[in-house]
């Protein structure tokens, strides 16, 4: 389900006629579309451009989990360099993919889809909360609506909260037209009762259902959205408050990650205040596109908010990184007042994702520091495989001094330790190498992991180190996303040790150094600890044997370069290409 706190697209009056008037033209028309003089994109048919939208905000007096509160004195606009209206109110990508499915099959099949409304068999809408709702609580004012429900203020009558003030998130059971639809309120229920402990997560109280709604239980915040404070502060951030917001973001977002939950709705309206003091703490709301992420899974939907979303979920694969993509979305704008991809249309929005890069050189960019410039370049790279996990951010060395950061479990070293056990012994010896050209500040994130493994009096590690780091950071969200699962991948490790040296190696990211401009120094050195410590003479078959290539593929096409032929050793070409190991693109481009 999406966000709550959404509100109907309302016409800009102070945006430019000509980007009102002017919209690109496409023969076909949405019909069924909320806005009909609005024409489909012929770039991304599936997704309807939503018109300009109004730029006014007023002062919150109140703001809820998943509410946005109206005031007579609204705030006067304030005119930014860029256009910097608030973001779409997530018209999600998803239900419009859901409904063009449905149509595209009733053409090719004649009837109705299953997961249709007019199927004819009734929905199972039965959650199995409990149904003592109005008994338990005694509601207040609506204090905010959006696409999917309405959010309104409310207390306890009895127990030991009464007279507790929280937020109740309503959704009308006639919303849910379809099984997926119940599914995901089911989800959202599951992810919200399971996910709790962290200090910027919105607490989840309970939840209910009668006939006609579902009602989720929540804290209270009353300070507003970021996006209001964002909006008072004329749009940008000095770096030392961008980095005390930016703390917590990357916080609460590195702890989901780590549960094996990837939120995919970050922005700045799904983050509040607890309370409208100075120093109050940020928490994230709105966990209605949340889903659990396995490993070696990938989601396939594409859900979120036009502004925010990652190359990869228009490429509809992805998994936590999509989320990092947008905590750096909303690090450009706190440092400097605009998005970093913008037009006129959400289709438009979605091509400068895909393909546009980020402008770092209009003000206020060559007055901020170098540090928060490769920050903000480390979080929005296209690739997710390049770009910086939420942990490892808060290791940058832009961020990780500001008020004695500590940096969490990453959910990262355990994918990349199962990628290093499973490799060949040849490529174990070429990261290795790698790994002794990494400089203080890339030691900095991996000594960090380190110790939070707790390593043994003689600075090793061993299976039970990372079972008990899991262990001390685990949620009930953990087991169903079966994030323990990674475990089994380092079985090895109980009949051995892991030194912190053979550590860096197994949780270093060769992708992420690529992407560092000092990449081609990293390779030729490492190159050259190889030649001397791990290069040894190997034939194009023992080789094919190692990186567990098959008889079917031509191992000659694919590996010839990759051996010197003058002494039979790893060239420099097949070095790095190792460092990265084998996959079916090798293969395919080498056929």
């Amino acid at each position: 389900m999406g966000s709550c706190t959404s509100k109907p697209p309302k016409p800009n009056p102070y945006a430019p006629q000509e980007e009102l008037q002017n919209q690109p033209e496409n023969d076909q028309s949405n019909s069924k579309s909320p806005f009909p003089n609005i024409k489909l994109s012929p770039f991304f048919p599936f997704y309807t451009p939503s018109p300009a939208h109004l730029f006014k905000k007023s002062p919150s007096t109140g703001s809820t989990p998943g509410h946005r509160n109206s005031n007579a004195n609204s705030t006067p606009m304030r005119i930014f360099k860029k256009p910097f209206p608030p973001p779409s109110p997530a018209k999600h990508i998803r239900a419009v993919l859901r409904r063009r499915g449905q149509k595209n099959k009733m053409k090719k099949t004649g009837s109705i889809p299953e997961d249709s409304e007019d199927d004819g068999v009734e929905l199972d809408k039965r959650f199995g909360f409990s149904k003592e709702f109005s008994s338990r609580l005694e509601v207040s004012d609506e204090v905010g609506r959006g696409h999917f429900g309405y959010t309104c203020s409310a207390k306890f009558k009895k127990g030991d909260k009464k007279g507790q003030q929280v937020a109740v998130k309503v959704i009308p059971k006639s919303k849910m037209t379809t099984a997926i639809a119940v599914e995901d309120v089911r989800r959202e229920v599951k992810i919200l009762r399971t996910l709790g402990g962290h200090g910027n997560l919105v607490q989840f109280y309970d939840s209910f259902e009668d006939v006609d709604n579902v009602y989720i239980v929540m804290e209270l915040c009353e300070g507003g959205e970021l996006l209001d404070k964002i909006l008072s502060r004329g749009g940008k951030y000095p770096e030392d408050d961008a980095k005390s917001v930016l703390v917590q973001i990357l916080n609460v977002v590195s702890f989901c990650h780590l549960q094996g939950v990837v939120h995919r709705d970050l922005k700045p309206e799904n983050f509040l205040y607890t309370s409208k003091e100075e120093n109050s703490q940020l928490k994230v709301i709105d966990f209605g596109l949340s889903d659990f992420v396995r490993p070696d899974e990938r989601l396939n939907d594409i859900v979120g908010s036009a502004y925010y979303v990652a190359p990869e979920v228009l490429h509809r694969s992805y998994t936590t990184e999509a989320d990092v993509w947008s905590v750096g979305v909303i690090a450009y704008i706190l440092l400097c007042g605009s998005r970093p991809f913008w037009a006129r249309t959400e289709s438009g929005i979605f091509r400068a994702v895909l393909k546009a890069d980020p402008n770092f050189e209009e003000a206020p960019w060559p007055s901020l520091s170098p540090e928060a410039k490769d920050f903000v370049k480390r979080l929005l790279n296209k690739d997710p495989r390049k770009r910086m996990s939420a942990a490892q951010a808060l290791s940058h060395p832009w961020i990780r001094n500001h008020n004695d950061v500590k940096v969490p479990l990453d959910i990262l070293v355990f994918r990349l330790l199962k990628t290093y056990m499973r490799s060949s012994s040849l490529r174990k010896a070429a990261i290795r190498a790698l790994s002794k050209t990494l400089t203080a500040d890339e030691l900095c994130y991996l000594k960090a992991q380190f110790a939070i493994l707790e390593p043994n009096k003689n600075g090793t590690v061993t299976l039970e180190n990372f079972k008990m780091a899991l262990m001390k950071n685990s949620t009930d969200a953990m087991k169903d996303s079966r994030v323990p699962d990674y475990l089994s991948s380092l079985n090895a490790l109980q009949y051995r040790r892991m030194d912190f040296d053979e550590f860096c190696a197994a949780a270093l990211s060769v992708h992420q150094l690529e992407a560092l401009d000092g990449w081609e120094e990293y390779a030729n050195r490492a190159y050259d600890i190889f030649e001397k410590e791990g290069n040894r003479a190997i034939v194009i078959e023992e080789l094919a044997s190692e990186l567990g290539l098959g008889p079917a593929i031509p191992v000659h096409a694919v590996l010839n370069d990759w051996i010197r032929h003058t002494d039979g050793k790893l060239s420099f070409l097949g070095f790095v290409k190792l460092l990265h190991g084998i996959s079916s693109r090798t293969v395919a481009k080498a056929q």
